[in-house]
């Protein structure tokens, strides 16, 4: 999607929100309807339905008829997608949306195609109920049939379009590249490159420990809360923007130069999960230690090196022309004789191969290997042993 930066006067936010409300009301009451289904029980109501009861309590309702029938309607059509997804096993089941965390609302048709450009760098948008609003021009405004805006949580408003840009195309160089990602290095290459995704600066480290220190004496509900709430907010929202600015710049880099691109194939969803608690058999009730911390900090590594969204922006961008290898002692292989042992890594970041003496960056040796399409099995050098008086095993067929 294409976003762009929304400017909405303090009239034009008022309404903004007060859309954002009535789209989250529907989402939320379609999601109660649905939860209540039990087996013994009619089908719960879907889209149609459902439409046909929201015009039945927009007639009966004035504050929901003041709202934009479309925005209403487009939140019904994306809680029914939402659930068909579900049922597909693609997305997970839907949840309910929460006033200041999920400000957002979809329009699509007709209304969507009202832009009008003002100049190189401003245009305005006619949004329903609400009138034109201006944002900024930072690229092509797309031929889009749909729309969403959005605000964040620091207050800022966004209008992306649903427009699905081209792959970026192949340079025909035939070179192929491998990425090992890491907490330390955010990426290494095979070519011997490492990459660090930009986070926090000490100064907003220092003051984003000096906030939430704040955050706590603060009374529940108050104003003075509100303001320090909204300040780590956009600490976190200049980090996540840093870090978005820099996917995007590695991922066309790697798609222009190459290829081919390989990359580690991690279930990073499984791997920042919280450790499950340790029942201590010698006490009823009570938990053993399970180093919950040091995972916190590890899960707090991966999520700030931004491994799920490389590979998903990668896919996106080199279109068919991303591998996944599997990533089973790729870091324990020597890139040049093919020994794989424990002992071969020396520490994090040294790679020393015991065999054949061969001395490297440990990421990038392991870049080299997922290049090469390495991923060999705990036994690469020891052959199956397998019984003398077994039957042959007749091959199947494809």
């Amino acid at each position: 999607m294409s976003r762009f930066r929304l400017y909405p006067t303090p009239e034009q936010e008022t309404a903004l929100l007060l859309q954002c409300g009535h789209a989250r009301y529907v989402w939320n009451l379609a999601l109660e309807q649905w939860s209540m289904w039990t087996r013994d029980k009619r089908p719960a109501p879907r889209y149609v339905e459902q439409a046909r009861q929201l015009t039945e309590a927009r007639a009966g309702f004035d504050w929901l008829r003041a709202g934009s029938q479309t925005v209403q309607q487009q939140a019904l059509r994306d809680f029914d997608q939402a659930v068909s997804n579900f049922y597909a096993g693609t997305h997970r089941r839907p949840t309910w949306r929460k006033a200041r965390l999920h400000e957002g609302f979809r329009i699509v048709g007709g209304q969507a195609s009202r832009i009008l450009r003002l100049n190189r760098k401003w245009a305005v948008v006619n949004v329903p109920k609400v009138g034109w609003v201006r944002f900024r021009v930072s690229r092509a405004v797309p031929d889009a049939k749909s729309y969403r805006i959005t605000r964040e949580r620091t207050g800022r408003w966004h209008i992306a379009f649903a427009a699905i840009p081209p792959p970026v195309p192949a340079p025909g160089s035939g070179e192929i590249v491998g990425v090992d990602r890491g907490v330390t290095t955010s990426a290494a290459l095979s070519t011997g490159e490492l990459l660090s995704c930009p986070g926090f600066s000490d100064g907003e480290l220092k003051r984003l420990k000096h906030l939430q220190r704040r955050l706590v004496r603060c009374q529940r509900g108050s104003n003075r809360r509100q303001r320090v709430r909204a300040a780590i907010a956009g600490l976190h929202a200049r980090a996540r923007d840093r870090r978005k600015d820099w996917v995007e710049k590695t991922s066309t880099d790697l798609a222009r130069r190459f290829d081919i691109i390989r990359i580690e194939d991690l279930r990073v969803a499984q791997m920042t999960r919280r450790p499950n608690p340790k029942p201590d058999p010698g006490r009823p009730g009570a938990y053993m230690p399970n180093k919950r911390c040091a995972k916190a900090g590890l899960n707090r590594g991966i999520r700030a090196s931004a491994w799920g969204l490389l590979v998903e922006r990668l896919e996106h961008k080199a279109l068919d022309r991303v591998e996944r290898v599997n990533p089973a002692y790729t870091s324990q292989t020597c890139s040049t004789c093919g020994h794989c042992a424990p002992a071969n890594r020396k520490n994090q970041a040294v790679f020393r191969c015991v065999a054949c003496g061969h001395q490297a960056d440990a990421d990038v040796n392991a870049a080299v290997n997922i290049a090469a399409g390495r991923a060999v099995s705990a036994r690469r050098e020891t052959p199956v042993q397998v019984s003398q008086k077994r039957e042959p095993q007749l091959a199947t067929s494809a």
